[in-house]
């Protein structure tokens, strides 16, 4: 009897479970289907790119990245260092850093244009004191605060003040930066600072579709020239400790034993 019950009550148990178990085998079954991995390169972002890079416009010995396609304005396949297939994260929809993938080019274009800016003001700055003279001290400040032609040299020599007013402007142009490409977004064109044909434009610049994007590629290659000639002009400045104005007219003076026939031969001959 006691036998009988048992088996009586594990069937009807049987019965409950049967139909239970069958549901959380499709729900098991469905979270499998769900969750199956996706299909990704056996290799690097990174590596991809390289992979499928093509031969570089600027370095035709060496190859550029697939990354770097042509399709921006400027882009001449030059990435040597591999920069461009780095993973960088969505600068320009909310600050969220890294994540792993290697995004456009918008954010090395931003940094290219910024700091090519700051180097064509960075050459005006060595070059102009020489050419048109400096500012005028005062007790305050000095009589000849403002007066030393080499930049290497000044920044030391100058009232902190002064600095600091540079500083503060910089700060406050580079906020205003910073918040115009929040605002923006993924639409965010870079080096827009809505200065000129697109915004505030003092000087009334009305350019068509094909002059405006040739102006922005003769800024660009400026800002290319103008880094590369301030790190001349630091070095230079650096080495010789003079202004750039005073080592150019020296450079076109031949010196005097080049009048001097046999200087570089042995004496007595």
């Amino acid at each position: 009897m006691k036998l009988a019950i048992v088996t009586l009550l594990a069937g009807s148990a049987a019965a409950f479970q049967a139909p239970l178990m069958a549901v959380k085998a499709k729900k098991s079954f469905k979270k499998t289907k769900a969750a199956a991995p996706k299909q990704s390169s056996a290799g690097s972002p990174s590596a991809d790119a390289w992979a499928a890079g093509s031969t570089s416009v600027a370095l035709p010995w060496a190859t550029a990245p697939a990354t770097l396609d042509g399709s921006m304005l400027g882009d001449v396949g030059f990435d040597p260092l591999g920069f461009s297939t780095v993973p960088v994260g969505p600068w320009f929809n909310g600050f969220e850093g890294r994540n792993g993938k290697i995004g456009d080019l918008t954010w090395y274009r931003e940094a290219e244009l910024i700091h090519g800016r700051i180097s064509q003001l960075a050459v005006v700055g060595f070059i102009s004191p020489g050419l048109f003279g400096t500012l005028p001290g005062n007790e305050w400040t000095g009589l000849n605060a403002y007066s030393n032609t080499n930049p290497i040299e000044a920044f030391s020599q100058v009232p902190g003040l002064a600095l600091l007013q540079i500083f503060l402007f910089a700060s406050f142009l580079e906020v205003k930066r910073i918040g115009i490409i929040r605002e923006e977004g993924a639409n965010y064109t870079p080096g827009d600072l809505r200065i000129g044909q697109t915004g505030w434009n003092p000087f009334g610049l009305s350019y068509s579709p094909e002059e405006y994007q040739e102006k922005r590629l003769q800024e660009l290659k400026h800002s290319r020239l103008a880094m590369l000639g301030v790190f001349g002009l630091w070095a230079q400045s650096l080495a010789s400790g003079q202004g750039i104005v005073d080592q150019i007219g020296v450079a076109f003076i031949a010196p005097e034993y080049s009048s001097k026939a046999g200087y570089f031969l042995p004496a007595g001959i």
